[in-house]
């Protein structure tokens, strides 16, 4: 053996921890080249303490142990399995383990079935991608879900099969290499909280396996349900209200958070996580480069509690991220968790997490801020939301978007509302009003979604052109050079400036690059009609798509608007995700400024949310050592008018640097 290899079963040296823990695996390995067994040695010295503190914050010593023996079995097999392109990309990524903070990753984001009809149609729409610039590709649950209603593919019946309307699984390993071949990583959607009632695990539980059983919260009465009920909120209260449901086969109330037909799964049985490692490194073989945990906040059940955000939610993640780290290390985790703005940050890592949890996470406050700005011409609340959050982990990035598939929840908390004086429950209300158009004034032609009168919370559907007032205008016959639609295209390039110019990673969803209306007839599809947010998921348009590169039309003038902001971030250093974001003090209450600091130089990001031509103070952009600067996105000097000040167009952005 050469010098310096560690043959697996001698006991590793430099953890004082992990001697002999390979003995266990030899089997799995031995067929592998004695450098390839060295690595896996040498990625559990490094990831295996990591796993091992999550286990032992959420089990018992003696289960600990258990679990630990039979994850490592899973990760060396996935390991041994992992064909020879991934585990070149597996090197790549830890040689350059920032490369997701990079500039230059684009994202996207689409329905399969919507974008391209197939797996197999995705291919022949590439080129699309491309020209946007897109490195990550995130397509909508393709996993397949059970018959009828799935709640948009979320009812998942078999993790490791595709739907078949979609194609078979060799389909998603064949666009995973088509999409890794043009430097674009492929993005699937996991579904952690919850299986649908048609899960082999569901089935077998009602069939009366009592393993099985075990997988789920099960009660035989309503006494324990209604202990839980008492601090539980409800997610969808028009048509799914309560979070448990009874079920004949069973026996028993199932606890069901979402929808009557999504079993939420016991984390606290060790078979559980057993079987989602399984899953993740399932998936990691076929070429998903990074998996959106779906639910993830939910995951963990307490009595007295909201059953949101507890700790074990973020332990249990430090054990799936170190178990990819040591089988699959160019895969990444995205945490879906749309939560309070102070609690967001948990799940990118703070405290003994730091660092050791999701490596991506959803903006989603960045997301409500805009549209807040948008509606009330006015940064300062944004400024004080934004400003008020911690600083995320310098190895991780957020996942920043003007809008996604789902509805918009006005995470706005009363405390920051009052900071600068408005009620946070008046505001919420007229964001709601807004952008469901019932507010004087408004262009917006959003809908309400999910109505709760006791609270008075009214999350809202819609494009980015609905809630805009794209819709609005071109409804009118308005086209290009129309106040009205110049405006609102404004605004949605607006929107992807302050999302692109926030560093992380940026998605778009699809259709918004084009100015795409919504699905007028989303209600007509089987199973969409009591929910609107099919009304914000349109089919790509094909006259849209042709017209991309036409810029005497809204899809061209988006297309190029949002392929020039994505061209000139890919340039800026700047923008790296590990450089924080740092919101300045508000001169002009409708101008919104952000300084990067970078070794290279600081950039400030000035944006006007306002339909007039507002100023930033010359002044102030000395002091910042930014008098020379010049504007990235125009590519001249900064603007400054006669009194010295910089001047914003109504609806536009500037991202200000020394050359």
């Amino acid at each position: 053996m050469a010098a310096g290899q560690v043959p697996v079963g001698s006991g590793l040296t430099g953890t004082g921890a992990l001697p002999g823990l390979l003995d266990g695996v030899d089997d799995v390995l031995a067929d592998l080249s004695p450098e390839r067994r060295e690595l896996f040695a040498l990625r559990v010295e490094r990831w295996w303490p990591d796993l091992r503190a999550g286990l032992a914050a959420v089990h018992d010593p003696a289960t600990a142990a258990a679990l630990e023996q039979r994850l490592l079995r899973a990760a060396a097999t996935a390991y041994a399995e992992r064909e020879p392109e991934l585990h070149r990309l597996d090197q790549a990524r830890t040689l350059r383990p920032d490369w997701f903070q990079e500039p230059g990753m684009l994202g996207y984001a689409a329905y399969t079935e919507r974008y391209a009809g197939t797996l197999q149609g995705v291919h022949g729409r590439l080129d699309h991608l491309r020209e946007l610039g897109v490195t990550y590709l995130h397509l909508m649950p393709v996993l397949q879900p059970r018959e009828g209603d799935s709640d948009g593919g979320y009812a998942v019946a078999d993790y490791r099969a595709v739907r078949s309307d979609l194609g078979d699984v060799e389909d998603l390993r064949e666009l995973a290499r088509a999409l890794r071949a043009q430097g674009t990583s492929l993005v699937l959607d996991l579904v952690l909280n919850h299986v649908a009632r048609e899960h082999e695990w569901a089935r077998r539980a009602r069939e009366g396996d009592p393993r099985y059983r075990a997988y789920f919260h099960v009660h035989p009465d309503r006494e324990r349900p209604d202990a839980y009920e008492r601090t539980l909120p409800e997610v969808f209260p028009d048509f799914a209200p309560g979070n448990f449901t009874w079920d004949d086969e069973l026996g028993g109330w199932v606890w069901t958070t979402f929808n009557s037909f999504q079993w939420d799964v016991d984390w606290s049985n060790p078979d559980v996580l057993v079987e989602y490692a399984e899953v993740v490194l399932f998936l990691a073989n076929l070429g998903v480069e990074v998996l959106r945990l779906d639910a993830i906040a939910f995951i963990w059940k307490r009595l007295g509690t909201d059953c949101q955000n507890q700790p074990e939610v973020h332990s249990l993640t430090q054990v799936l991220r170190a178990l990819a780290r040591v089988a699959c290390p160019a895969v990444l985790l995205k945490a879906e968790a749309i939560v309070s703005p102070h609690q967001l940050v948990q799940y990118l890592g703070q405290g003994e997490h730091h660092g050791r949890v999701s490596d991506l996470a959803y903006h989603n406050t960045l997301m409500v801020q805009f549209w807040s700005m948008v509606a009330s011409q006015d940064v300062r609340l944004a400024a004080q939301a934004l400003g008020a959050l911690p600083a995320a982990p310098s190895s991780a990035a957020w996942i920043t978007y003007v809008r996604c598939h789902d509805d918009i929840g006005w995470a706005i908390t009363d405390e920051d509302a009052a900071a600068v004086g408005l009620d946070g429950y008046q505001h919420r209300a007229f964001l709601s009003d807004w952008f469901s158009g019932s507010f004087p004034g408004s262009p917006a032609r959003g809908l309400v979604f999910q109505e709760n009168p006791a609270t008075g919370d009214r999350r809202i559907s819609g494009s980015a052109a609905a809630l805009t007032g794209l819709v609005a205008a071109q409804d009118d016959g308005a086209g290009v050079g129309d106040p009205r639609v110049d405006a609102a295209v404004a605004r949605v390039l607006l929107g992807h400036a302050l999302v692109m110019g926030w560093g992380g990673v940026p998605v778009l969803w699809m259709g918004d690059e084009l100015g795409l209306p919504g699905d007028d007839a989303w209600a007509d599809e089987p199973g969409h009609g009591s929910d609107n947010r099919w009304a914000h998921r349109p089919w790509m348009d094909e006259a849209a798509l042709g017209a991309r590169h036409d810029g005497t039309t809204v899809p061209g003038r988006l297309f190029a608007g949002v392929r020039h902001l994505a061209g000139v971030r890919a340039s800026l250093p700047h923008l790296h995700a590990s450089v924080a974001s740092e919101v300045l003090e508000v001169h002009d209450p409708g101008v919104l400024a952000v300084l990067r600091r970078h070794p290279v130089g600081d950039l400030l990001a000035l944006y006007n949310a306002t339909q007039e031509w507002r100023s930033y103070p010359g002044w102030r952009l000395e002091e910042l050592g930014l008098g020379g600067a010049h504007d990235a996105l125009t590519g001249a000097p900064v603007h400054r008018g006669d009194d010295g000040n910089v001047w914003l167009a109504p609806w536009s952005a500037a991202w200000l640097r020394l050359l």
